[in-house]
């Protein structure tokens, strides 16, 4: 049987879509499985499509490189799918527009906290410099994030792992923490959702709530800035 299975492998292994192909369809048992558990948030497709990748190539033995140089199409789309939320956003604008002072403070408030929050961390535990740049900017998008990273001195595949895992705890968790504090207006989910948690928390809340999707794309990209202006900040006043 399993000689069999390697004869089969052997030859898809050399495609380059094979990766990609399968990241996908990774994605889409992802999303069927979070629609049998009725939509909750702990159903979350991202992770569970990074947990069956991770068991796929562990079977395989197959390498990160080799997966993504078949995968890294999905990264190319990372950028576009961000851009995309720009329509709820529109749709939304006056409604953004009356809210700009709270946005303005609570967005403060959060880039201030995440930023912050890690450096802090790995500062307490011993870490060093590169390890704590690297854990800065892990609250913005991913694209953004390894580029400041890189500009700071940290390690942006650390920061990128960072940034996903954060995003996935945020899609995961938010909705839950919010509702326990009783906070039900979409408006702050949605905020909340982009400062903390990115691409993967705001395509979360996107499916449920246009208004939220608008909020979460000014959290995206107004975090995006203002963490872009604090990283370099902190790294300034922690000499190599």
């Amino acid at each position: 049987m399993i000689s069999s299975l390697l004869a089969l492998w052997t030859p898809l292994a050399v495609s380059p879509l094979l990766w990609l192909s399968l990241s996908l369809l990774a994605f889409v048992v992802g999303q069927q499985v979070q629609r049998r558990c009725a939509g909750a948030a702990w159903a979350n497709p991202v992770l569970i499509a990074i947990v069956l990748m991770v068991v796929v190539l562990q079977a395989t033995g197959t390498d990160y490189d080799t997966y993504y140089a078949g995968a890294q199409f999905i990264n190319f789309l990372l950028g576009p799918a961000t851009v995309a939320l720009a329509v709820p956003l529109a749709l939304n604008l006056s409604h953004v527009r009356r809210s700009l002072s709270g946005v303005g403070l609570a967005l403060l408030a959060g880039s201030l906290t995440t930023t912050l929050s890690g450096v802090v961390l790995v500062w307490l535990l011993g870490g060093d410099r590169s390890v704590a740049l690297s854990m800065a900017p892990k609250s913005v998008t991913t694209p953004i994030a390894m580029a400041l990273a890189e500009e700071v001195g940290g390690v942006p595949a650390l920061t990128a792992s960072l940034a996903i895992a954060g995003g996935i705890v945020a899609a995961v968790l938010g909705r839950s923490v919010l509702g326990w504090l009783r906070v039900d207006d979409w408006r702050a989910h949605g905020l909340a959702a982009g400062v903390a948690g990115s691409g993967v928390a705001a395509a979360q809340i996107a499916p449920l709530s246009g208004l939220g999707a608008a909020f979460a794309a000014v959290g995206i990209g107004l975090n995006g800035l203002l963490t872009a202006v604090i990283v370099p900040l902190i790294s300034s006043l922690w000499p190599a």
